[in-house]
């Protein structure tokens, strides 16, 4: 656990085994996590950050976790099955199990409706509708490796991380089509949105970037060096400055060239 004020570890909790994703309740008092190599999904309390529920969630790799706007449901991806589960969060128990296909990675959340975006490993998103846990539609995106996906707060968008060509899909949630693809770093994967809505950011996983991207006009408009191998980003909590305008520091580039075809590394 971090405490974003100081930038500091302040706990760390244990959970399963090869944690991957984490999503927190709207009011912030929960966490889930998605622990792959246990099959389970982890429940930390975030007053006193420790585990206060484990529930298991099949034998198929658990890997993305989202949670609805109200608290209500978490839901959680699994790379090798074929099923989305549905867990209660009132009971920690899961209440349904939804064949979505093969290959599942990331999850998110329509923050202002009743759907959920399932991300696919082969190029595809099933676009999941919460009322019924049914599946609605399938978007094939223009590429493949497929990992990561964010919604805008507005619900008009959502972003997409593509591996296999070094893209980000942006989706519009009305009509369930691409509508723009941008070119980012190598091996993108996590996909983050401000507050606003204005800015995205990418983990690119192969050269240790993240690209900043201007919502309104999906472009990259800032590349920051980072970490070695970065994967993942989250919900943000307060608000994010974005890296544009003035004298950008020295860990911050120009936006890039479009990067060549990298080789994929191998998945969680």
């Amino acid at each position: 656990m971090i405490d974003t004020a100081t930038n500091t570890v302040v706990a760390t909790v244990p959970v399963g085994d090869s944690p991957q994703g984490v999503a927190v309740n709207p009011v912030g008092t929960l966490a889930y996590v998605a622990n792959f190599s246990s099959n389970d999904v982890s429940v930390i309390d975030t007053t006193t950050n420790t585990v206060v529920a484990t529930i298991p969630v099949g034998e198929a790799g658990p890997i993305g976790a989202a949670v609805n706007p109200v608290g209500t449901r978490a839901y959680v991806t699994s790379t090798y099955s074929n099923n989305l589960s549905v867990i209660d969060t009132s009971t920690n128990t899961v209440v349904a199990t939804v064949p979505v296909g093969i290959d599942e990675v990331g999850v998110a959340v329509n923050p202002v409706g009743p759907f959920a975006y399932v991300v696919k490993y082969n190029g595809t998103v099933s676009v999941f509708y919460t009322g019924t846990n049914t599946v609605v539609a399938t978007i094939r995106l223009p590429g493949n490796g497929s990992f990561g996906v964010a919604v805008n707060p507005a619900g008009t968008y959502a972003y997409v991380a593509n591996r296999g060509n070094n893209r980000v899909s942006v989706i519009d949630t009305v009509t369930n089509s691409v509508t723009a693809t941008i070119p980012v770093g190598e091996v993108p994967s996590g996909v983050a949105v401000n507050p606003a809505g204005t800015l995205a950011y990418v983990a690119n996983s192969a050269d240790n970037t993240v690209s900043v991207i201007d919502t309104s006009t999906n472009t990259v408009v800032a590349t920051v060096d980072v970490g070695h191998g970065p994967v993942a980003l989250g919900n943000f909590i307060g608000a994010v400055s974005g890296c544009l305008g003035g004298t950008p520091p020295p860990s911050v580039r120009p936006s890039p060239t479009p990067r060549a075809h990298s080789t994929l590394p191998p998945r969680p």
